[in-house]
């Protein structure tokens, strides 16, 4: 039966049902539930690795197999702006607002990864590989990159921080009280990136186009702010 299996994931056709597959499980399992830790995005991430260690397919094999989702990501995001123009008037309305609280966040975010990594003992190369965390893959490897990071080390942080954001980020926001639709998509894009994004729009539209924002203004921001931050704790 592993055997079977190894050969099936092999198959471009295979690997990418299987994937979507176990997406659309666990979409359905979270609709019923409504529980923050069973996120459709994580629960399929766990099962894909338990699976692939088991029959011991290559993440190398898997990652060409299913390039198609991968290739997907452009388009979904240049996507979310029909959303933000659906809502140009709310972010005009509110520009000022937006534009300082995804600057406030980008600082918080590197500031507060430097303090804790330093009080644990970690060195410089490990945090400039974490402070850029809260935003979106591509930029945080290259803001990594540029301040002596470890790119590779720095998009695990970015994934295992975005799926916490969606995971748990809706229920953090309604325990203490957050309630306006842009004060939620701020949070959400501004913490937790591409997947608080996919969470946020699930919240309401208003805050999936304010979240699809602030991961662009959060991705500026981190860049400008980071190498400073950088450079005043060190």
């Amino acid at each position: 039966m592993v055997e079977i299996i190894k050969h099936l994931f092999e198959s471009e056709t295979f690997a990418l049902a299987a994937t979507l597959g176990l997406f659309l499980i666990f979409e359905q399992v979270y609709q019923k539930l409504k529980t923050p830790l069973l996120n459709p995005v994580l629960l399929t991430i766990i099962t894909l690795i338990v699976v692939l260690i088991y029959v011991d397919v290559p993440y190398t094999t898997f990652k060409k197999n299913t390039h198609m989702i991968h290739f997907m990501l452009g388009p979904s995001v240049v996507a979310l702006g029909v959303l933000l123009y659906e809502q140009l008037h709310t972010i005009g309305k509110n520009a000022i607002a937006i534009l300082t609280a995804t600057f406030l966040g980008s600082v918080a975010g590197v500031v507060s990864v430097i303090l804790i990594a330093k009080l644990f003992g970690a060195d410089y190369e490990l945090i400039a590989s974490m402070a850029p965390k809260s935003v979106t893959t591509p930029i945080a490897m290259g803001v990594s990159a540029q301040n002596g990071g470890i790119p590779s080390m720095t998009a695990v942080f970015v994934i295992i921080v975005g799926i916490l954001g969606a995971s748990v980020g809706p229920l953090v926001l309604e325990k203490v009280g957050i309630k306006k639709p842009l004060a939620k998509g701020l949070a959400m894009g501004s913490c937790a990136h591409g997947i608080g994004t996919a969470a946020a729009i699930q919240i309401g539209m208003i805050e999936g186009a304010i979240s699809g924002l602030s991961i662009g203004l959060m991705g500026i921001f981190t860049a400008l702010t980071t190498p400073i931050l950088l450079d005043i704790f060190f």
